[in-house]
């Protein structure tokens, strides 16, 4: 359900406004409709968000050197201590860039060894053209040894590096390509690194020693600054009138707070008006669901909220969703092992934890997975109805699709019963939707334009009604077939003329033909889901016996691993397919089908 908006409309005169302002926030319940100008060109509100920029890429910096759980009170000395933290990290990126060119230099003079650059240069004084080369094994002739005197100085892989010593020859032509070495011989190197290292780690020491000093104050700097910039958007939002003496704020209140809002407006020095929204209003959307229902409402977030006059889907994909995550996953024990691991988290999660909503819904889809799973009876990727168990094959027999046939004195196959199981959640998802869409229809725009939607409902019930129960006379089926056609066809856009609603019904026949057809087809992915992990489980668990050696101790634990791991690689994929395609499902058939449109504003109240 959304819960109902009522419009609030102050108009308060100019020096008391910030003082309501305040008072207002500390209601917590006004959602203040966005400024239409002012906020984006002012100078003050563009200084508080390029401190808070800062101050946010300071705190990511520093928790990862050093994370500190403390909490501040205020942000005493977080400006001087960005300023230096910002020095630190400006000197450590300049050291970091000076060890990689060491390291480079490094790397280079390894290959010549140790020598003096001081008595190279002297030599060239003296007229020799001595010069460094590398080239490849194949490309270095040995002629040259005699008319350059080149010497190889090392040769690693494909690769020569040699030098040239002459007084008189030109060798700058030789296939081969010149080396340009640093100023400095490679022990003078090796020390510049080992004492650009040192320098780092001990400033990364004291910047990690600082990280744990200035963390809190610095995430108080961001709290005040947003609570700021929020606080200055409002300012700026109001309406100037009377010579800019008088400010008209609007904004929305759910009902329930409605009255909470009346007591604090009545003694503020203000006029203010509560009225219901109109046809137009951007009207904030705000969820009142049960708990059961609460735990869905993510998912619904994930596509779009709804609008204000729209139906809140999620009530009614709810029991939809955690069904069809059942199916995809459709393991016992996979099931045993997410409900398990969400109970352990709930237990050690604090109150107000924002992750609580999440372990609830991982443990209410976990119980899902061992209920569906019951139906076929896997374990762990082993058939849990093959132990003679009396409650088991009570189980077995009376509920799950693994029913023990007595004419062959085999289980059943389970799989042919899940796929028309598959294709029947399919049929009345699709079926539901189009209720909800007639509903929607209606509440938004008036019965008329609901006639084509409800045309088709009966087409298709009429078809289910003549494949399925065949004792309905066939007259009636052809009645209902004849009314709903004629809805559909002629009845389908409100207000135009009669062959243009013709001709786009015809159109609406072939899109509601093919896309039905392919709806359906969609929902067999919960039975291939379901299918395929329990193949990969059995395959796990065959390799894990196979694989393992002889030895009794030895081949039991590596069975056991084998078995351990695969079975936690397809817990991880199979239960990643099973949160997305029900997702998939939820947002292209049953949406789609419902006539859901979204787009809404969600509620944010100033606080």
């Amino acid at each position: 359900m959304i819960s109902k908006m009522f419009k609030v409309t102050t108009l308060v005169y100019h020096k008391e406004y910030e003082k309501f302002l305040y008072d207002l926030r500390k209601a917590g319940v006004v959602h203040i409709e966005q400024c239409k100008s002012g906020a984006a060109d002012s100078p003050e509100l563009q200084q508080m968000l390029a401190d808070y920029n800062r101050y946010m890429r300071l705190v990511k910096s520093l928790e990862k050197v050093a994370d500190s759980k403390d909490t501040a009170t205020n942000s005493n000395g977080a400006a001087d201590a960005a300023a230096r933290i910002e020095e630190m990290f400006a000197r450590l990126e300049r050291m970091k860039q000076a060890l990689a060119a060491v390291e480079k230099d490094v790397a280079t003079m390894q290959v010549w060894g140790e020598f003096d650059t001081a008595l190279v240069e002297r030599l060239r004084g003296e007229g020799y053209a001595i010069d460094f080369y590398q080239t490849s094994v194949r490309a270095f002739d040995p002629q040259w040894e005699q008319e350059y005197n080149a010497v190889i100085i090392a040769q690693k892989s494909s690769k020569v590096y040699f030098v040239t010593v002459a007084n008189s020859c030109d060798a700058s032509f030789l296939d081969a390509e010149p080396v340009k070495l640093p100023s400095q011989s490679l022990s003078a190197l090796t020390a510049e690194e080992e004492r650009l290292g040192v320098e780092i780690k001990l400033l990364e020491e004291q910047i990690a020693s600082l990280a744990m000093e200035k963390l809190p104050s610095l995430r108080a700097a961001m709290h005040e600054l947003q609570q700021n910039m929020e606080f200055k958007r409002v300012v700026l939002g109001g309406e100037r009138l009377g010579e800019e003496k008088l400010v008209l704020l609007q904004g929305w209140v759910p009902e329930e707070d409605k009255t909470k809002l009346q007591s604090m407006l009545d003694n503020e020095p203000v006029f203010y008006e509560i009225t219901a929204p109109q046809p137009g209003d951007d009207v904030p959307v705000r969820f009142k669901n049960n708990a059961f229902f609460r735990l869905f409402e993510p998912i619904c977030e994930l596509y779009m909220l709804p609008k204000y006059n729209e139906l809140d889907l999620t009530p009614f994909f709810a029991p939809f969703y955690m069904l069809f995550f059942g199916l995809c996953l459709g393991d016992i024990g996979y099931g045993l092992v997410i409900s398990i691991a969400t109970a352990i988290m709930l237990l050690f999660m604090k109150k107000g934890n924002s992750m609580i909503g999440y372990a609830r819904l991982g443990l209410t889809l976990g119980l899902s997975t061992v209920l569906c799973g019951s139906l076929t009876g896997t374990f762990f990727g082993f058939n849990m109805y093959e132990w003679n168990i009396p409650l088991l094959d009570w189980w077995r027999d009376n509920v799950s699709f693994a029913y023990m046939n007595p004419e062959t004195g085999k289980l059943n196959d389970p799989n042919d019963m899940l796929f028309n199981l598959a294709l029947i959640l399919g049929g009345i998802q699709i079926v539901y939707a189009m209720c909800l869409k007639i509903a929607n229809q209606i509440i938004q725009l008036g019965f008329k334009y609901a006639v084509a939607t409800i045309g088709w409902l009966v087409i298709i019930l009429a078809a289910v009604a003549m494949m399925f129960l065949p004792a309905i006379p066939k007259n009636v089926v052809y009645a209902l077939f004849g009314i709903g056609g004629a809805a559909a066809l002629l009845y389908n856009s409100p207000g135009k003329n009669v062959f243009l609603n013709i001709g786009l019904g015809l159109w609406d026949a072939y899109n509601m033909a093919t896309g039905l057809l392919g709806d359906m087809l969609s929902y067999i992915r919960l039975f291939a889901l379901g299918l395929s992990g329990g193949v990969l489980a059995t395959v796990f668990n065959n390799i894990a016996v196979q694989m393992s050696p002889e030895q009794p101790v030895f081949g039991a634990i590596v069975t056991i691993l084998i078995f351990l791991f695969g079975h936690s690689l397809n817990i991880f994929m199979n239960t990643l397919g099973a949160f997305v395609h029900p997702i998939r499902l939820t947002f292209v058939e049953f949406f789609k089908n419902a006539g859901y449109e979204g787009g809404g504003t969600a509620y944010k109240p100033f606080k």
